[in-house]
């Protein structure tokens, strides 16, 4: 198998940092997006704030109301899943690299939407142990 750059970065901090921080979040009784262009550049809003490179926006929008949409980054991903009739909406922030801040992607997405009750799981992803 050939080792790439990532890859030998990876080995040479295994036991120091983790690949990737995944934030998890459940956000309730905020502002509902169903628009599949106004929800895309939400996410690449986010994204950029958080330092990652967005690359593809993929949706579907479910009837009679529901939309699930994930940013492919280069450093990941940004997911969320709506239950518009439970007034839920869950996301997932997943980022690698020095130079990404997921944290702040979740900040934005916290400032446009104004959730009333936010819960966030975060995970160390990559740790080798």
């Amino acid at each position: 198998m050939k080792k790439t750059k990532r890859s030998k970065t990876w080995a040479k901090t295994k036991y120091q940092r983790p690949i990737g921080i995944h934030l998890i979040a459940d956000f309730w009784f905020g502002k509902s997006i169903e628009d599949p262009k106004e929800l895309g550049d939400l996410l690449i809003e986010a994204a950029k704030k958080a330092g990652n490179k967005p690359l593809n926006f993929a949706f579907h929008k479910f009837q009679p109301q529901g939309i699930t949409g994930v940013l492919l980054l280069a450093e990941s991903h940004i997911a969320v899943h709506s239950w518009p009739e439970l007034n839920y909406l869950a996301i997932d922030i997943f980022t690698c690299g020095k130079k990404t801040f997921p944290e702040r992607a979740l900040k934005h997405l916290k400032e446009k939407l104004k959730p009333k009750k936010v819960k966030v799981y975060k995970f160390k992803r990559g740790l080798y142990e």
